[in-house]
């Protein structure tokens, strides 16, 4: 079964690309758009009208009244989190319409939360740097089979009885520094949510159904990935890395639909490259350059507010990143950050133990002792504040971003320009 109008958004980096605002934009156009991975430990931010949403479990086409919203079975579900984020939606004026969640989805819960914290502090100095948010123990037991999911909400015993029992196994787990809320708590706060999600509109169904009626319609159809690709639990930086499939694979196994069905996978890039919390980061800027990019690019985490580690470009990432994900075309995002500096560097291979090397080690013991070999280019002195046609951007930026295509050997087809939605350049639509 194959649909010429599907796209997927991929993160090339370590998160934080601007995958918010690219989705935005191509989901003005789409009919449904669905997130396929990772639960509120992820953030996108999107502005419109000067008006700031940061989204973590809504798909950011929440936006779009007419576009179909699906949370598909790969995303991990905190539901007071969901309640609390379509509130503030709300606040900001958006009409929560047409969101679909999928009856297969894990459920978070609050003792995800409390073992979260717990290994996190008994890693002591092998610290992950996690969001806190239950993510990855909530995974552990959907991989050991001890998952609560969200359909299991609609029978009230059948869902007390499998709480109860799993209630028992985190209570001989955690230490008496980490006490569990009382079960009855938990139990009714869970059933008060999904009431309220019900009440609001939301539909609990078989999405992988729902996604797969749609692509037989033809419908243009948008697949939101979170995070990125060096934070995939399989391919990414481990162990510093999520606990969901964060690349273009990732699309079928959380989404429920065949490979034939992806017709164009899109790769973010920034134009420098930034991680949060621990792990190697071969091209790490280190010096006082470092705090003028993260001041200017306003890089902090928008679940956690902890401030990103940012690098150069790293050309040995992203053909990595390429060739896992196999991108058709790219965007760029945060050029505009760049501005004014008089010299850049891409990270073109590193250099480990005296040997040049150009692939991406999958031996996180290799890559912490790895050193960037780097190409020195140009910078622009020139703001592009304003700029809306790729023949005014400046010759540097040009040469910058004809340098990453050369590289990469795909196509830059979306160029941001800053934050807002309108600062971009379209020079070829995806849809197409």
């Amino acid at each position: 079964m194959t649909n010429e109008k599907t796209l997927v958004v991929i993160g090339a980096q370590w998160g934080d690309e601007g995958k918010g605002k690219i989705i935005d934009l191509l989901s003005q156009n789409a009919e449904v758009v669905v997130r396929f991975n990772g639960g509120n430990n992820a953030g996108h931010t999107v502005i419109v009208d000067g008006k700031t949403y940061r989204f973590r479990l809504l798909p950011s086409g929440i936006i779009s009244p007419k576009t179909l919203n699906v949370i598909a079975t790969g995303v991990i579900i905190n539901l007071n989190g969901l309640l609390e984020e379509i509130e503030e939606a709300e606040k900001n004026g958006l009409l929560i319409k047409n969101l679909y969640i999928s009856d297969r989805s894990p459920l978070v819960l609050p003792y995800h939360i409390l073992l979260d914290k717990f290994y996190e502090e008994k890693r002591g100095n092998k610290k992950i740097g996690t969001t806190a948010r239950g993510i990855g123990p909530a995974y552990t037991d959907h991989f050991s089979r001890d998952t609560l999911h969200v359909g299991d909400l609609f029978d009230k015993e059948v869902f007390k009885e499998k709480l109860n029992y799993i209630y028992s196994l985190k209570k001989a787990t955690l230490s008496s520094d980490f006490q569990l809320p009382p079960f009855e708590e938990v139990y009714n706060s869970q059933l008060n949510t999904f009431e309220k999600l019900m009440e609001k509109g939301v539909t609990i169904t078989d999405t992988s159904k729902l996604i797969y009626d749609h692509i037989k319609a033809g419908k243009k159809i948008l697949f939101e990935g979170a995070q990125g690709t060096l934070l995939d639990i399989n391919f990414g930086t481990y162990p510093f890395v999520t606990s969901s499939f964060t690349i273009s694979g990732g699309v079928c196994v959380g989404a429920g639909i065949p490979p034939q069905s992806i017709n164009k996978v899109i790769g973010v890039i920034k134009a420098y490259t930034s991680r949060v919390g621990e792990g190697p980061f071969p091209s790490e800027i280190k010096d006082e350059l470092a705090e003028i990019i993260r001041e200017k690019g306003q890089e902090y985490g928008t679940v956690t507010r902890r401030p990103r580690r940012v690098g150069w470009l790293d050309f040995v990432a992203l053909r990595y990143a390429k060739r896992i994900n196999g991108f058709t075309e790219l965007a760029i995002t945060k050029l505009d950050v760049l501005s004014g500096l008089e010299k850049l560097k891409f990270v073109v291979a590193y250099k480990y133990k005296g040997r040049i090397i150009d692939e991406f080690p999958s031996s996180l013991n290799i890559l912490e002792k790895c050193e960037p070999i780097t190409e020195e280019i140009s910078g622009w002195k020139q703001s592009l504040k304003n700029i809306k046609n790729y023949n005014d951007l400046p010759e540097n930026v040009i040469k910058y971003k004809e340098r990453i295509e050369k590289e990469l050997e795909t196509k830059i087809t979306i160029i941001g320009t800053g934050p807002a939605r309108d600062e971009i350049i379209l020079l070829k639509d995806p849809w197409e």
